[in-house]
């Protein structure tokens, strides 16, 4: 009888399935904030200092304290579960920086909207953008310290959403906060692009 290593194998790697979510919204609603609170990589990020010459187009109201600004994207990676890997890439804020959402929606499943009840209508651009082009995206409403909270009905109307919207409070520095948001993202665009779901991923749990 030969006694030397068993010859029997374990079950193959899983092969996960990636998908791109992108994080969007206004100026410093929490998206930087937001991607590195949930990554299992150090996220890739491109701030820069603000500057006096961007002063009359970046408005701090309600941000006074924020002294940098995404200029291209963040980046980072979470696992949601053996076979399901999420890609986030948050995008800049500012109107200037727009030319590069095109880019950054290119092959994304879904989509972010991080809203602050104190800006709310800076929202407004990314909700329709996303709207547009056809993108699916929840809202998670960023709670803020020392801010009022409000009814999601009231959000809700306020930002003029359609029924099948998901719409979510979140604390963008709390993982467990954001990974339900994204969670939320998946199951709506898995719906939103798939009648059957069930077909091609299963369902995801928080």
């Amino acid at each position: 009888m030969a006694f030397g290593r068993s010859s029997r194998k374990g079950p193959p790697p899983v092969e996960p399935v990636t998908l791109k979510i992108l994080v969007a919204g206004g100026f410093g609603v929490g998206k930087t904030t937001l991607v590195g609170a949930v990554s299992e990589i150090r996220p890739l990020r491109t701030e820069e200092n603000l500057t006096e010459a961007g002063r009359p187009v970046d408005d701090l109201h309600g941000v006074e304290s924020k002294s940098t600004t995404t200029v291209a994207m963040d980046f980072g990676r979470i696992t949601l579960r053996e076979d399901l890997v999420l890609y986030l890439f948050g995008t800049p804020g500012q109107d200037r920086f727009w030319f590069l959402w095109d880019e950054l929606a290119q092959g994304a499943l879904g989509a972010v909207v991080l809203a602050d009840t104190r800006r709310l209508e800076d929202s407004f651009a990314a909700i329709d953008y996303f709207e547009r082009r056809g993108i699916p995206f929840a809202v998670a409403v960023n709670r803020f310290e020392g801010t009022g909270t409000y009814p999601a009905e009231t959000v809700r109307a306020a930002l003029d959403l359609d029924a099948g919207v998901p719409l979510l409070m979140c604390d963008a520095r709390a993982r467990e906060s954001v990974k339900e948001v994204l969670v939320a993202v998946v199951q709506h665009a898995m719906t939103f692009t798939d009648p059957e779901p069930e077909t091609t991923l299963a369902p995801v749990s928080p």
